[in-house]
């Protein structure tokens, strides 16, 4: 049976709650709808996240992005509406959303949003942001 989009995103118990990690997701076959013109918008999107009690499952995260493939949604809103959505399920001590969509008319767009629980702070140094593009090969 071939998988649908959908926006219900899954997650599954963290397996070591009491120690602060990093972990890092790209999604670069992102895709939506301009919603002025109805053209489509390309876009890579960063996820970097310090989990608290939840880990958000992949698969249910590839079903989510697809959904949006048809919605017309300018690209402030579909990065904060994504980040809100992981922010809901997860409640994660720390998460960022990078949202990098191709050129449209000369013009690069690049959407960064970001939350912190509230009175969480990083017991060990984790390098969030420090991390190069995504090696899908090896050399």
């Amino acid at each position: 049976m071939a998988s649908k989009p959908e926006k219900n995103l899954e997650t599954f118990p963290n397996p070591f709650i009491n120690r602060d990690y990093h972990i890092h997701m790209e999604i670069p076959e992102f895709t939506c709808l301009c919603p002025k013109t109805g053209q489509p918008d390309f876009a890579t999107l960063i996820l970097d996240y310090v989990p608290d009690k939840k880990c958000i499952e992949l698969k249910s995260l590839k079903l989510y992005i697809w959904s949006y493939r048809n919605d017309g949604v300018f690209h402030e809103a579909v990065t904060n509406l994504i980040l809100d959505d992981l922010i809901a399920v997860l409640k994660p001590r720390y998460i960022r959303l990078i949202a990098r969509f191709y050129v449209r008319g000369g013009i690069f767009t690049n959407i960064i949003v970001d939350h912190r629980k509230k009175g969480w702070m990083s017991k060990s140094m984790i390098p969030i942001g420090e991390l190069s593009g995504q090696l899908n090969f090896r050399e």
